[in-house]
C-alpha cells in the first residue's frame, strides 16, 4: 500500500476521534488569544511547580501539540527509512529503545525514581525488547548493518514519546484530547502534504486501512498520557514498549500462525513478569 495514503487517512482518523472527544467533553470555550496570553502569563509560575489553568492548557496544548505533531511523522518516516537501509531488527531495536529518552529526561527534569523492585521489572522489560527484535543469527552480523539514521530513529521516537509526558507534566489532565488533536492534526497536514504531493490516485483499500489503524493510535497516546499521569515515566515507558511486543508476537501466533522462537517465547515470559514487578507499590 501507498505509505503517504494510510499515514494521512490514519492521521484524520485520530483527528476526527480527538476532535470528537474535544467536543464531547464540552470544554469551556477558550480564545486563540486568550489561551496563549493565558499560557505567557502562567508559564513562570507553572515551571515553578504549578499546572496551567483550562485557559493555559489550551495554549500549552498548542503549542507542545505542534511540534510533537511533526515529531510523530519524522518517528515514522525514519522507522520506514531504518528498516530500508538497516534491516527489521536493528531498526525494531532502535524505535523500541527510544523509550530511554523519556525515562532518562523525566529522572533528571524531575526525580521520578523507581522503587528498587520497579528496577527490577524495567531492567526486565528491556531486556526482553532486545531479546524479542536482536537476531543473533544474522548472517554478517546485526552491528554490521548499523547506519546513522538509527540515531536519529532513536531520538525522534524517543522525543515524541517525551511529549505526552511533557504535556501532562504541567496541562490539565480533562484537556487531553485537545493536545492530541493538535499532534494528530499537525501530523495530518505534513502526510498530507506529501500524498498529494505524490499525485498518486487514492485507492479504497488504503484509505479504509488507514482509517482502522487511525481509531487505535489515537487511543494509544490517549491511555498512554492517563497511565503516565498515575505511575513513574520510567515505570510506563519500557512496559509499554515490551507490552506491544508481546501482543505482537501472540497476535500473528494466533492470527497468522507465526510460530515463535525461543528468544520470542523468554521475552514474552520476562514481559509477563516486568509486568507483575513494575506494580508491586513498597
Amino acid at each position: 500500500m501507498n505509505r503517504y495514503t494510510v499515514t494521512t487517512f490514519n492521521y484524520l482518523a485520530a483527528s476526527l476521534v480527538s476532535l470528537f472527544f474535544v467536543l464531547l467533553e464540552g470544554f469551556p470555550p477558550v480564545y486563540f488569544s486568550e489561551a496563549l496570553s493565558s499560557f505567557s502569563a502562567e508559564f513562570p509560575t507553572v515551571m515553578s511547580g504549578g499546572v496551567f489553568s483550562p485557559a493555559g492548557s489550551a495554549g500549552w496544548s498548542l503549542i507542545t501539540g505542534l511540534p510533537s505533531g511533526f515529531l510523530y511523522f519524522l518517528g515514522f518516516i525514519y522507522l520506514q527509512k531504518a528498516i530500508r537501509e538497516s534491516g527489521v531488527s536493528l531498526a525494531g531495536i532502535f524505535s523500541k529503545m527510544g523509550v530511554l529518552v523519556p525515562m532518562v529526561l523525566a529522572i533528571f527534569l524531575w526525580n521520578e525514581l523507581p522503587t528498587w523492585i520497579q528496577w527490577a521489572g524495567i531492567f526486565l522489560a528491556l531486556i526482553s525488547i532486545l531479546l524479542a527484535n536482536i537476531d543473533l543469527s544474522h548472517p554478517s552480523g546485526i552491528i554490521a548493518d548499523f547506519q546513522p539514521v538509527l540515531l536519529i530513529l532513536f531520538l525522534t521516537v524517543g522525543l515524541s514519546e517525551f511529549s505526552n509526558k511533557f504535556y501532562q507534566r504541567y496541562g490539565v489532565l480533562e484537556m487531553k484530547s485537545l493536545f492530541l488533536f493538535f499532534v494528530f492534526t499537525t501530523a495530518l497536514f505534513i502526510s498530507g502534504w506529501k500524498m498529494f504531493n505524490q499525485k498518486k490516485k487514492v485507492h479504497v483499500s488504503h484509505f479504509l486501512t488507514g482509517i482502522a489503524v487511525g481509531i487505535p493510535n489515537y487511543f494509544a497516546s490517549f491511555f498512554l498520557i492517563l497511565s503516565l499521569s498515575r505511575l513513574k515515566t520510567a515505570v510506563v515507558f519500557p512496559v509499554y514498549s515490551a507490552a506491544t511486543i508481546v501482543l505482537i508476537s501472540l497476535a500473528g501466533w494466533l492470527f497468522f500462525n507465526e510460530k515463535l522462537k525461543p528468544r520470542e517465547r523468554i521475552a514474552v515470559g520476562l514481559t509477563v513478569t516486568a509486568l507483575i514487578l513494575v506494580n508491586i507499590q513498597s
